[in-house]
């Protein structure tokens, strides 16, 4: 027997994996190319009719799909299962069935609204934590697309509309799930940004857009958290599948951004065995309809495909595994800490919900004031703990907290005396005049309403499903004592809105939803997120609107959809401010149960300093308030080039703060940071550049807040 030198951990990582594929025989290598499921067409899945199905019909047509999610074992050369769970959510749909239960965690869209890296830390840890708990190898996340419309379906599994928030945001998570020895899997590689058509269409965007935009956080987890694994999309770009595209598996990935990780597919994205080897995929998951035995040895008859080709890629994917010593992991699942995962989930469910509206200072409730509180709305989110996000991201929770249980068991810690009574309003509101009149006749009425977005499809817009605006607008006009409870996955449309003084966007919250939502209800917990994605006053305020071509695409005479990104690098906020469209509630905006000053704020730069030479922004945070809490301090930069948007994020701090008490702080721009804060993308050489002119830096609480600006020029 051939020793297996692979094995010595003397060795670096690469030498351990180029020493174990040199010693293996070609069939034993095409048999590591590929997931080990046993190959399926998905293609002639009805995907029109999924979309009219019901959440709990949707999910039990995916179940039955029987995904099975690892790369088969060696035991000859040693090669271990390699086991592979999804995410970015926490630990979902993995290897084996049924899916082993975990901690359902606050959805992305929360993380990214804490505005808070060392939360998003925390959210990594669990995730990693329990994965390497449950023997899984990879973890299917973070996902770093963007929002570029509030429709898209995968927004709850996204971050952000900003990709400097994404980008901070996804490193912090991904250095804590490789902590753990798992490998971390960025995705979608790349413009994944909508899931209608997500098999068929084609995504036009020019250079500059792909590089300030949806490339920018990719690059930063490459650059940045050193993630060992990428996740090519569904999607076309630019007319070739992106598992088939050389210019961004290859030339931007490695030899620009000197990624040394390896690419794995999304789930049946393959579309051909040599041009994806050629241009960069290493792994075909989950089964071998492309990178199989009799496809591999054709392609390297007719020389279309070179055998190094094919080490190459195994030696991308080994090296992975070698730098976390998985080699060496028995698989011995053990028992996830569910009480104390739960308990912080808890904590970061409470710091990522965001204060809309205060106008009465109606929130933090006193429960000392009010005998009888009743909660209403509809059973997904009154009834249940909102476990949001469907598809296959969504985590089959070890327990959750409904919304009932949750106000019931604070209001006992409270030692309170208040009735509580809840009233589940039909999803067809056939019984609405009951909840009215038991609205009506409660001293507070706490109304708890969202929406549960889902891989696969997009929404046909961003309103609440199941005639919840005339549920809310109802309800709000038979009590003035009424908070509203959001449980979004993606911003919504608000046509009630002048009507509701006091709203609270908690998310998709997942196993402590109802205890996260009576935290902040009676202020247990203080709200200081921000807005990570910008919420739109109307449709017709929206980017897509009236523009076919931007979504869902139009034939161009391919027979497929093709989606211009036609706005250029007007997207989010940017959007707004470039068109002067004023929003409903703007990106980074978020309220507070106390009250924030920010003073003596200095740009510290001059004139005569190089280019790329770093400086400072300083300030003084106060909490002028009552109450402990913490504010986010945002800068955003404006740029002398044309086609620039007014502003862009270019750093943020959050600083928590006791009341009264004030606090200096010192944020650091680094224009030679990966996310190129003071940088263009030059066509002409073919790099990001620091443009010549004079610069607005403004510092303030939110995109569209300029209490503070400076102007300062940069010459050759």
């Amino acid at each position: 027997m051939t020793e297996q030198v692979w094995l010595d951990d003397s060795k670096s990582p690469k030498e351990r994996a180029e020493a174990l594929v040199a010693a293996m025989p070609l069939e034993d290598k095409i048999g590591q190319l590929h997931g080990g499921m046993k190959t399926i067409n998905i293609y002639n899945i009805d995907m029109e009719a999924i979309q009219n199905l019901s959440e709990e019909e949707y999910e039990e047509q995916m179940t039955q799909l029987r995904v099975e999610r690892h790369v088969k074992e060696n035991e000859e050369f040693s090669i271990p299962r390699m086991r592979v769970t999804n995410g970015p959510v926490g630990v979902g749909m993995g290897d084996g069935y049924p899916s082993p239960k975990a901690t359902a965690l606050p959805m992305t869209i929360g993380v990214a609204a804490s505005f808070d890296p060392q939360l998003a830390y925390e959210y990594g840890d669990i995730i990693g934590s329990e994965t390497r708990t449950l023997g899984q190898h990879v973890l299917e996340g973070p996902a770093v697309c963007l929002h570029r419309l509030p429709i898209s379906g995968r927004n709850f599994e996204y971050f952000s509309e900003d990709p400097y928030l994404s980008g901070r945001m996804g490193v912090e998570v991904t250095k804590a799930i490789q902590s753990h020895d798992v490998i971390a899997m960025g995705k979608h590689f790349v413009l994944n940004d909508q899931e209608d058509e997500r098999f068929r269409h084609s995504v036009e965007a020019s250079d500059q857009v792909m590089r300030e935009l949806y490339l920018l956080p990719f690059e930063m987890l490459v650059k940045d958290g050193k993630i060992s694994s990428i996740m090519s999309s569904y999607n076309r770009i630019r007319g070739v599948y992106g598992t088939e595209y050389r210019e961004t598996l290859t030339e931007i990935l490695r030899h620009e951004w000197g990624f040394e990780g390896y690419v794995q597919s999304d789930f049946w994205s393959t579309r051909s065995a040599a041009p994806s080897l050629n241009a960069g995929l290493d792994l075909e998951m989950p089964d071998a309809k492309w990178f199989n035995e009799e496809n591999i040895k054709a392609a390297l008859e007719d020389q279309s495909l070179e055998e190094k080709t094919i080490d190459r890629a195994l030696i991308r994917r080994f090296t992975q595994m070698f730098r976390f010593n998985q080699f060496d992991w028995e698989y011995n699942p053990g028992e996830i800490d569910a009480k104390g995962h739960g308990e912080r989930a808890r904590k970061i469910g409470q710091a990522s919900a965001v204060l809309l509206k205060n106008d009465k200072k109606l929130l933090p409730v006193d429960p000392a004031d009010y005998d009888h509180i009743l909660l209403v709305g509809q059973e997904k989110f009154a009834g249940q703990a909102c476990n949001g996000g469907g598809g296959s991201s969504k985590v089959e929770p070890i327990y959750t907290v409904k919304p009932e249980d949750g106000l019931k068991d604070v209001l006992s810690d409270l030692g309170a005396k208040t009735e509580l009574e809840t009233v589940i309003v039909a999803d067809n509101l056939s019984n609405i005049e009951e909840a009215l009149a038991k609205a009506k006749e409660a001293d507070l009425v706490i109304i708890m309403a969202g929406i549960v977005a889902s891989e696969g499809f997009d929404l046909a817009k961003p309103s609440l499903p199941n005639q919840q605006d005339i549920m809310v607008e109802q309800l709000l006009a038979v009590n003035s004592q009424s908070i509203l409870v959001l449980k979004d996955s993606t911003p919504v449309l608000m046509p009630w809105i002048d009507d509701a003084h006091t709203v609270l966007e908690t998310w998709n919250q997942g196993t402590e939803d109802g205890h996260v939502a009576a935290d902040l209800i009676f202020g247990l917990a203080n709200p200081s997120a921000k807005v990570p994605t910008t919420y739109a006053k109307r449709e017709e305020d929206l980017l897509y609107y009236d523009h076919p071509e931007r979504h869902p695409g139009v034939d161009e005479g391919d027979g497929y959809p093709v989606i211009r990104y036609s706005e250029g690098l007007e997207m989010g906020y940017r959007w707004y401010q470039a068109n002067d469209i004023e929003p409903l509630f703007p990106f980074g905006y978020g309220l507070s149960y106390t009250d924030f000053e920010v003073t003596d704020v200095e740009l510290k730069r001059t004139e005569d300093q190089a280019k790329d030479a770093a400086f400072e922004v300083t300030a003084t945070v106060s909490n002028t308030g009552d109450r402990d809490g913490a504010e986010v301090v945002q800068v955003y930069l404006g740029i002398p080039q044309d086609q620039q948007p007014p502003k862009r994020l270019i750093a943020f701090q959050k600083v928590q703060l006791e009341a009264g008490h004030s606090k200096a702080i010192s944020i650091t721009i680094d224009p030679k940071g990966s996310h190129h804060p003071l940088s263009v993308w030059d066509r002409g050489a073919h790099d990001f550049v620091i443009p010549n002119g004079d610069f607005t830096l403004y510092v303030g609480t939110s995109s569209e807040d300029n209490s503070a600006s400076f102007n300062f020029t940069i010459e050759d």
